[in-house]
């Protein structure tokens, strides 16, 4: 049974920064693709980041500058380093990987920044 498992979410200042990981396990195949949603109460979820097998990243115009993703084949990982974070960045984060052909979904971590 494929499970992703996040991890490091918390709360932090505005200006602070928070690094959060998530792990596909159950599956021997490679995710081709990973990626991070955040879903803000009365809001949509909506993509953060994502990262193919290739290296190549798409980021939200909002997180442009301040928001790292990054993979490791190997290990089936997905990472997100969140910098310069802003009151308007909080929400529960959820990772999402393609595996074998199937969309997989976190349990979701929140991540709060307080102004």
């Amino acid at each position: 049974q494929v499970q992703l498992v996040e991890s490091g979410g918390g709360l932090v200042q505005a200006g602070g920064s928070l690094r959060l990981s998530c792990a596909a396990s159950g599956s021997m195949f490679s995710s081709p693709m990973m990626a991070w949603y955040r879903q803000a109460p009365g809001k949509q979820r909506e993509l953060v980041a994502s990262v193919v097998s290739t290296g190549h990243t798409n980021y939200a115009d909002s997180v442009k500058g301040r928001f790292t993703v990054s993979k490791d084949n190997a290990k089936n990982t997905v990472s997100l380093q969140m910098n310069s974070l802003k009151p308007e960045d909080t929400a529960v984060y959820y990772c999402n990987a393609l595996l074998g052909g199937t969309v997989y979904w976190g349990q979701g971590t929140q991540v709060t920044v307080s102004s």
